[in-house]
């Protein structure tokens, strides 16, 4: 969402995000498509640019509407994701500076190993077979 809205003008985000999020929360797959057939047509001539760039990732953008439907939000959000970047800057922030890129690139990785292992102990109950 945050590279489509920063392709646009102020004065069409709110538009474009409310569209944007119809391809998103459709129903199906189908819908989905739709729904960015519609995008296209309102947009296209504004920013095709960025229409192009969305027709391009749409498969890969969609691609939770292939698992079960109780897992598609969690599936279609980077939460996981960001959750380790957040970790990584607020442990290093702290240090300042790194005497080389080696140094940084270390610590960020006994980071994630560290969290890797304690993450393993967490079940994540949406993705186990009893969901």
């Amino acid at each position: 969402m945050r590279n489509i809205l920063e392709k646009v003008r102020r004065r069409d985000e709110k538009q474009v995000k409310r569209q944007a999020q119809k391809m998103y929360f459709a129903d199906s797959a189908a819908a989905a498509q739709r729904a960015f057939a519609h995008f296209r047509f309102h947009w296209q001539r504004q920013y095709p640019t960025m229409v192009r760039q969305l027709e391009r990732d749409l498969p890969e953008l969609l691609h939770f509407c292939a698992f079960p439907r109780h897992l598609w939000r969690k599936l279609r959000t980077t939460n996981i994701i960001e959750r380790c970047f957040v970790e990584v800057r607020r442990r290093t922030r702290p240090m300042v500076v790194f005497t080389n890129v080696e140094s940084w690139t270390g610590l960020s990785m006994r980071f994630s190993v560290v969290s890797t292992r304690t993450g393993k102990n967490h079940t994540l109950e949406l993705f186990t077979q009893a969901a």
